[in-house]
């Protein structure tokens, strides 16, 4: 009974050290929480930039998913989120919206080109979705939290 449990404990052991040993891809800069500081959208024949003074958008990526958020500061109207899959190759991220409350653009896969500098993510890309309605060029900074 003894020998039994010492195996069952060694395996138990051997089974977690595994699991601590994987590490995230030390490469991929695109991973961790990133707050946006600035989003222009353009469509037709208009350029908007998107006001931050009352709300906190947050993008968090890890090895193979992103969630983003977008919260009021004062008060809870107008959240929205969703969260996907990623593939990174080069400076080509493509985002993969797997859960979103918009039917429309579920599974949709969106194109961008990232690039870091210093702190900050940019991110860029055309947003086409005839489903939803959505055509329009995308420009979006953020500023790495953690």
């Amino acid at each position: 009974m003894k020998y039994i449990l010492s195996g069952l404990m060694a395996l138990c052991l051997l089974n977690c050290a595994n699991k601590v040993k994987t590490k995230a891809n030390p490469s991929n800069k695109l991973i961790g929480t990133w707050k946006m500081v600035y989003a222009e959208i353009k469509e037709n024949d208009s350029v908007k930039i998107k006001d931050l003074t009352s709300t906190d958008f947050i993008k968090i990526i890890n090895e193979s998913h992103f969630a983003f958020f977008n919260q009021e500061k004062h008060g809870s109207q107008n959240f929205y989120g969703g969260a996907g899959t990623y593939t990174l190759n080069g400076k080509r991220y493509i985002e993969t919206l797997r859960y979103t409350s918009v039917e429309a653009i579920k599974n949709h896969e969106f194109p961008f080109t990232v690039q870091i500098k210093g702190d900050t993510l940019i991110q860029s890309g055309l947003e086409d979705v005839k489903e939803a309605g959505i055509h329009r060029e995308i420009i979006e900074k953020y500023v790495k939290l953690h």
